[in-house]
């Protein structure tokens, strides 16, 4: 049995639809899939130029970085 490196207390309904809400947003917006040639299903341009900003998502669980 392995250990959770990260637990998420819910503190009610509404907070749970907006982790799996937030969850769903990273998974197809943002989340690289090797299926998809390490590209999220919803399709973004590369940006090649610029500062990288991080961004944490799900209370810093994961994060996002991208180029501004």
């Amino acid at each position: 049995m392995s250990v959770p490196t990260a637990i998420i207390v819910v503190l009610g309904e509404a907070h749970l639809r907006r982790i799996l809400k937030s969850y769903a947003r990273y998974y197809n917006e943002t989340r690289t899939h090797l299926a998809l040639d390490k590209d999220a299903p919803l399709s973004r341009p590369v940006k090649r130029a610029g500062r990288i900003l991080c961004r944490p998502v799900l209370a810093g669980l994961h994060h996002e970085y991208v180029r501004i």
